[in-house]
């Protein structure tokens, strides 16, 4: 009965990353056969191996399977005026024997940088349109990903996609 209030232990600090200054841990756990752990802030996710954080807002998707967090980054492929055109990076694996609030903390922050979120089909493919929150900064960052059958470099779809980003700045509210 009481196991629902004992608290964590606080992370070590020789295994705290360099966080900035506005920055606070909100959850931590420890890889399986590691002694590597995996850092959750207000920020973002830091992942070991990595030596900076992966902001909430790069993040295209965590899966919670019970055992494992799956996380898929998003890369930038290109900067375009107003928008960054991301694709999938390989998804990162890692099991956390004892997560904690690690995996809730994940889902939430991921889930709530999201403030907008459309798919748009196009002839031949689509793209999706998304305005995120980014932690420490005003308004929103807005990225672009092509369906896989997509050729999003095509005068077309690079028009087609300007004018549906500028058309989802117009109606998007990033208090939401």
């Amino acid at each position: 009965m009481f196991a629902l209030f004992r608290r964590r232990p606080k992370l070590p600090a020789d295994r705290r990353p360099a966080l900035d200054r506005e920055e606070r841990v909100l959850a931590w756990a420890s890889l399986a056969d590691s002694d590597a752990v995996l850092v959750v802030t207000n920020r973002g996710l830091w992942l070991p191996g990595r030596d900076a954080r992966l902001g909430w807002h790069d993040i295209h998707k965590a899966v919670w399977s019970g055992t494992e967090l799956a996380v898929t980054p998003a890369a930038t492929v290109e900067q375009r005026d107003g928008y960054r055109v991301v694709a999938d990076r390989a998804v990162e694996s890692y099991r956390l024997p004892d997560p904690g609030e690690v995996p809730e903390h994940v889902r939430t922050r991921v889930t709530g940088s999201v403030a907008y979120s459309l798919h748009h089909q196009f002839d031949a493919g689509g793209v999706r349109v998304v305005g995120r929150r980014v932690s420490g900064v005003d308004g929103l960052s807005w990225t672009v990903r092509y369906d896989p059958a997509t050729d999003g470099d095509s005068a077309e779809a690079r028009e087609l996609t300007a004018a549906l980003v500028a058309q989802a700045r117009g109606t998007a509210d990033p208090t939401l």
